[in-house]
């Protein structure tokens, strides 16, 4: 037997009380000599025997009363099956963790996954006594605890239960096990059992990690633990990106973007649309003929621009049996006009390529020198190095540095302050580029401005004497995109024969690379809100041909594009962060967000690396957020989109999940009457307060009536005495 509140036994030392309090009232006796008393020897004596008799058995039940009160407070209880279980009742706090995953929105117009899990709560909950401990968690990305160690009411049971619903979140099983741990922790009693309610998605429990699989049994050892699976079928279609391919976001193009349909089912699917709507108007339509099962399909949406500003872009497939993840967010912030600077050190060979290759037009390597040109998206403004233009960088989008051997320290804490702001710069090597002194004065406040320490020239040539081709590092990369439509031909034409060496900083990325080598060509990091991107070779065709191929105009454009955006253009996932950044110190202590359900949040703003930030600290929901530096300012859009990794809605089979977690000690139970006899085997505890305080009660009722008689019976017998012998009072009993 146990206590589950064992400090309170020391209330035993209690019983002391009566003792002393008998004593005490033993000494207030007072004696009064009389020579006529010797006549009444005999009769007092045999009643004072008599009192001190029924004293006794008063200060007994006092005692008891008061021994059986402690230890129904100290709430003793067994979880093992003893001699006492009919003194007992079956008690057990309860931890119940339901899936809440989009995933468990999967099913038809019966039941989705998370009604019939409700459907086993419901269970669960009705073999749970009144007054017991209970926990319900909404399990998740970030674990909800809804009810927290309450005394289980069915009615406020019932109601909470009502109100869950899925969340557009994926699931996190690594951190289940640590967040039900303190769970029971916290709970005080003698038997614990927790129920994880879920479908027990492949991805989940079909290979689970070392340390979970650990964590889970240590779990088992703290509780009872039942797994009950809420399977389902796995046919499901998602679309799992949406990416812009070619095209610039100008007002006036047209953008070319690309639509990513899976199929996570194990049959095909033939004939799914796939609408495309700007600002909630469809724009675009097509179709796919077939997806078979386990593959992805795309398509292209065509997406024309008549308005400068930020635009909502979404692609939809039609219902399937899971319609969270049947859509996709973007935003484009679309410009009129795209202001460069391209600073030229090479004298103008370079900048002509550049410009040929920035505004795709062969006439426009006719032109050398200082000047602008200009296309009906670009607006390109060249000067040679040092002649550095007087104006300020901010008057542009996007600086370009070809073949500049070396920069002052001004100029570079200018460049910083300008990517900073949320603009971009472009890095080119070349035969003038003084390398020391670039690493001397790229760092700028601990920050370096380039994305890599910049060492010597070296042949990028093979042993035949043929450049290298390039290759994406990062294929999925916004850089690398456009390059994954060339064909392999195409983009093997493309040769390098220089090179310059480089240490990449901490926080840079290799972006492109020569094909079979670790050689970067691109490298790409953030400063502040903007990017700064580095190409280790030249534009000039004597280190490579890149100027002279599609590559070169494709991947120019495609890097200014990722330039230009902003932080809020890139899509989030449900549960990341929102940040809101301030160029200069904002006029609002709080900025807003408004979430798809129309609800406003406010966020303080604060200093955060000499810029100011206003960051929600978690996305809910799916859909567009609109970020407002205040409540009166125009709002700035933010696509957050579910985690398709969730999408893959297969369930581990009941046979397989036993044998996977038969030696952690875990029960699975399926179907309802075996989750109901599970649970009736399992729950061999105790609990005998309930009984001790009975008892204590009915002592404590028979010492008062017994008291209230026994004083009555003094009082008669005091009056007696007095009747007999009015004059002559014998002796004064006792208090």
């Amino acid at each position: 037997m146990t206590f589950l509140n064992p400090l309170i036994l020391l209330g035993v030392f209690g019983i002391g009380l009566p003792i002393l309090a008998h004593l005490i009232n033993r000494q207030q006796i007072r004696r009064t000599d009389w020579a006529a008393m010797q006549f009444l020897n005999r009769s007092v004596r045999v009643r004072s025997r008599q009192i001190r008799l029924r004293d006794i058995l008063l200060l007994l039940l006092r005692c008891l009363a008061l021994l059986l009160l402690v230890l129904a407070l100290a709430r003793p209880a067994s979880d093992t099956e003893d001699g006492f279980n009919l003194l007992g009742e079956q008690r057990a706090g309860v931890i119940i963790a339901v899936d809440g995953s989009f995933s468990m929105s999967h099913g038809n117009e019966n039941a989705t996954r998370f009604e019939r899990a409700i459907e086993k709560v419901k269970v669960i909950g009705e073999q749970v006594k009144r007054g017991d401990p209970i926990s319900l968690v909404l399990l998740g990305g970030e674990h909800r605890v809804v009810l927290r160690n309450v005394a289980f009411d069915p009615d406020r049971f019932a109601m909470v239960l009502a109100e869950l619903k899925p969340t557009p979140e994926s699931m996190d099983v690594n951190s289940i096990p640590q967040r039900l741990e303190m769970l029971i922790q916290d709970m005080d009693s003698a038997q614990k059992e927790v129920y994880l309610v879920t479908d027990t998605q492949t991805r989940d429990w079909g290979d689970i990690s070392l340390p979970t699989f650990d964590a889970i049994k240590n779990l088992a050892e703290l509780a009872t633990v039942f797994l009950v699976p809420v399977s389902g079928a796995d046919d499901n279609l998602a679309v799992t990106g949406l990416d812009l391919v070619s095209g610039t976001l100008r007002n006036g193009a047209v953008a070319r973007y690309r639509a990513t349909v899976h199929n996570f089912g194990q049959t095909p699917v033939a004939d799914v649309e796939v609408r495309c709507r700007v600002e909630g108007v469809q724009i675009d339509s097509k179709r796919i003929a077939m997806i078979p099962p386990g593959t992805s399909q795309t398509v292209s949406l065509f997406v024309p621009f008549y308005n400068a500003g930020p635009t909502r872009i979404t692609a939809e497939i039609t219902e399937d049996k899971l319609s969270t993840d049947n859509v996709r967010h973007v935003v484009a912030v679309v410009r009129d006009t795209v202001a460069v600077l391209c600073i030229d050190g090479s004298g103008g060979a370079v900048s002509q390529l550049v410009l040929a290759g920035l505004l795709a037009r062969a006439d426009s390597g006719t032109r050398s020198g200082s000047g602008t040109d200009q296309d009906e998206g670009y607006q390109v403004d060249t000067v040679q190095w040092p002649s550095v233009p007087e104006k300020p960088f901010d008057a542009y989008d996007v600086v370009i540095l070809a073949d500049v051997p070396e920069i002052t320290q001004q100029q570079s804490q200018a460049l910083s302050d300008f990517v900073r702001q949320g603009n971009g710069l472009i890095w080119f090597g070349g035969e003038n580029v003084k390398a020391a002194e670039w690493n001397r004065l790229s760092s700028n406040g601990g920050n370096s401005l380039l994305p890599a320490k910049l060492g010597s020239i070296v042949d990028a040539r093979d042993d035949l004497g043929v450049g290298k081709p390039l290759a994406p590092a990062l294929p999925d990369h916004t850089i690398c995109r456009p390059l994954r439509s060339l064909p392999e031909d195409l983009l093997n034409e493309t040769r390098f024969l220089k090179r310059m060496q480089v240490e990449l900083a901490d926080a840079s990325v290799p972006v492109l690379s020569l094909a079979g080598t670790n050689a970067p060509v691109l490298i790409e990091h953030s400063v502040g809100r903007g990017h700064v991107c580095m190409f280790t070779t030249s534009a000039h065709t004597a280190w490579n041909n890149m100027a002279l191929t599609p590559v070169f105009p494709m991947l120019l454009q495609q890097v200014v594009t990722y330039m230009v955006g902003r932080e809020f253009e890139q899509p989030r996932i449900v549960g990341d962060s929102l940040s809101l950044f301030y160029v200069d110190q904002p006029d609002a202590s709080d900025a807003v967000f408004d979430t798809p359900s129309q609800k406003t949040i406010t966020v303080p703003v604060s200093e955060h690396r000499n810029q100011y930030l206003a960051m929600l600290e978690k996305s809910e929901e799916s859909g567009f957020y609109t970020a407002r530096v205040s409540v009166q300012a125009p709002g700035m859009p933010v696509a957050v989109n579910v985690d398709t990794r969730e999408s893959d809605v297969a369930c581990v089979d009941e046979t397989e999940l036993r044998e996977s977690l038969q030696v952690t000690g875990i029960t699975v139970s399926a179907d309802e009457a075996g989750l109901m006899a599970d649970i009736s085997m399992a729950r061999t505890g105790r609990s005998y307060w309930r009984f001790f305080m009975i008892v204590a009660l009915c002592l404590l009722v028979a010492e008062s009536l017994f008291a209230d008689r026994l004083q009555g019976r003094k009082q008669s017998s005091g009056q007696s005495n007095r009747i007999a012998t009015p004059s002559m009072p014998l002796k004064q009993e006792r208090a």
